[in-house]
């Protein structure tokens, strides 16, 4: 299964809920140096913008993963531009007015920031090798 297989099978378990921080975290633990469990603690908190609508959750952890990948300013810089770029914000609550203003529901809408997300970490970790 790859990370992407991964994070979709996150995003759909109801037996447990995985935030979007903890969705971008979790498949790459490995690459992180942690359990799953840990990157799952790790991430609890920083939902929903830091669970007050600041940065995305998916953002936050797809930070952690290229902090914890070893990666410098250069990536983190690359990935806020273009998560912005392609979302046209990082804030989780104008991420969400701009859903609701398109008429898209907000499962399906944290569940693309968070493949999002993803996608660029893994672009970003291929790019650096």
């Amino acid at each position: 299964m790859n990370r992407m297989e991964e994070t979709k099978g996150l995003r759909a378990r109801t037996d447990i809920h995985f935030n979007c921080c903890q969705s971008v975290l979790v498949p790459f633990c490995k690459e992180c140096g942690m359990t799953e469990e840990e990157a799952y603690r790790l991430g609890a908190h920083f939902g929903s913008g830091m669970r007050h609508g600041s940065t995305c959750g998916a953002v936050t952890g797809a930070l952690m993963v290229l902090g914890m990948a070893g990666r410098g300013t250069d990536a983190s810089n690359a990935l806020l531009r273009r998560f912005r770029e392609k979302n046209q914000a990082l804030d989780c609550a104008k991420l969400l007015t701009m859903a609701k203003e398109r008429g898209e529901e907000r499962k399906p809408h944290c569940d693309r920031m968070v493949y999002d997300a993803v996608e660029l970490v893994e672009d970003l970790l291929a790019e650096d090798n």
